[in-house]
């Protein structure tokens, strides 16, 4: 297994359900800082590659390396959320009976023992850091509010807030914008592109507006391996790209 500067390594991964090779020989490389948008069709292969980033899938073969020297494909996903590694899916999953501000309070980075979760109380540094999260997400005005009186796209931004309580190195978001308003998407945009001042960010996304507002490196799935890499102009011209993704 050889060693790599990048963040997150992944070497001719692939795995199999049933006969259908849903990765097949994946390679892709993520460096420290960067964000990269996903793209591809149904059926591409994005979901698992995240569940094998995150241990909910043993790949069949190949190298998934993190920092460098962690094996994730011998951990479990507590392990590998405890490395750094938050995600993101596509259906938000907020506590609709807490506040905004509750909701970021129990997802806080802390001493999660049954002692220290009895007697645990927020003091001023997460206070701060609930008020930092606040800021990004844009919900601020709304931190005393039940989460479940917020937008689909609030809670979205939410979620990824409850993420970054858990203070990832590397953040996995799944369709972010499905579902929002224009509004909210150019915001989400803004917000994702903030978080990558701190943090790593790997985006799966079918709207393409979305990517282009993103001004990241696009990395196209199909059938299970990268069919393309380059910049969204790059991607979106590109003969195949355009045949079995675009031109549908």
């Amino acid at each position: 297994m050889r060693t790599t500067n990048a963040l997150l390594y992944l070497n001719g991964v692939s795995v199999s359900f049933d006969g259908f090779k849903a990765l097949n020989n994946l390679s892709l490389a993520i460096e420290p800082g960067e964000m990269r948008a996903i793209i591809g069709p149904n059926g591409a292969g994005k979901t698992t590659m995240m569940d094998v980033i995150t241990g909910k899938t043993r790949p069949d073969e190949g190298d998934a390396l993190f920092e460098g020297e962690r094996d994730l494909t011998k951990l479990d996903e507590t392990e590998i959320a405890l490395l750094g590694i938050g995600r993101k899916f596509q259906k938000p999953t907020v506590f609709e009976m807490h506040s905004v501000e509750d909701n970021l309070l129990l997802a806080l980075k802390s001493n999660r023992t049954a002692r220290a979760a009895i007697s645990w109380k927020p003091n001023a540094e997460d206070a701060r850091r609930i008020d930092r999260i606040l800021d990004t997400i844009r919900l601020n005005p709304a931190r005393a509010r039940l989460a479940g009186s917020l937008s689909h796209g609030q809670k979205q931004w939410l979620e990824i807030g409850m993420l970054l309580g858990q203070e990832p190195k590397l953040l996995l978001v799944d369709e972010p914008v499905a579902g929002m308003t224009d509004a909210e998407t150019m915001q989400t945009a803004e917000l994702l592109k903030e978080i990558n001042h701190e943090k790593s960010v790997v985006v799966v996304e079918h709207d393409m507006h979305f990517v282009r507002e993103l001004g990241v490196k696009v990395t196209c799935l199909h059938e299970g391996s990268v069919l393309a890499e380059g910049s969204i102009d790059q991607v979106s011209t590109n003969e195949r790209v355009v045949e079995v993704y675009l031109g549908r």
